[in-house]
């Protein structure tokens, strides 16, 4: 429908992609990447970076390989569009409360997509 038909660049150049358009019941053009997956990736970044700063404070030291599957769903309600956010955190080797310590700490206080969507957006977390 063309709704958010955009050609996003920035300055340094390292961010050079096509997005996608979503159709009337917001199904994907599979040809290029959606701004739900953009912000998905971002998201999953700055949690790492976090999650790294509350293990150091509760002096745990993260797997080599911590892993965030973030998936983001733009939904609507009649003309209201609103975002919904799955995180599902592997944290391999570590004591499943003391994962979970990092992930509610890490959502909780230091991430800082976490803090800007606090009550905008409903937010699911799975420690795995």
């Amino acid at each position: 429908m063309g709704f958010r038909q955009s050609d996003p660049r920035e300055r340094s150049s390292s961010l050079d992609r096509a997005l996608a358009e979503a159709s009337a019941a917001c199904s994907w053009d599979p040809g290029g990447t959606n701004p739900e997956q953009l912000f998905a990736a971002g998201w999953s970044a700055c949690f790492i970076s976090a999650m790294g700063i509350v293990a150091n404070k509760m002096k745990v030291k993260l797997p080599a390989d911590v892993a965030i599957d973030a998936e983001i769903d733009l939904c609507n309600s009649g003309d209201v569009y609103f975002l919904r956010a799955r995180l599902s955190v592997s944290l391999p080797g570590l004591e499943r409360e003391v994962a979970q310590a990092i992930v509610d700490a890490t959502h909780g206080e230091t991430c800082a997509y976490s803090n800007a969507t606090r009550g905008n957006i409903d937010v699911t977390l799975n420690v795995m």
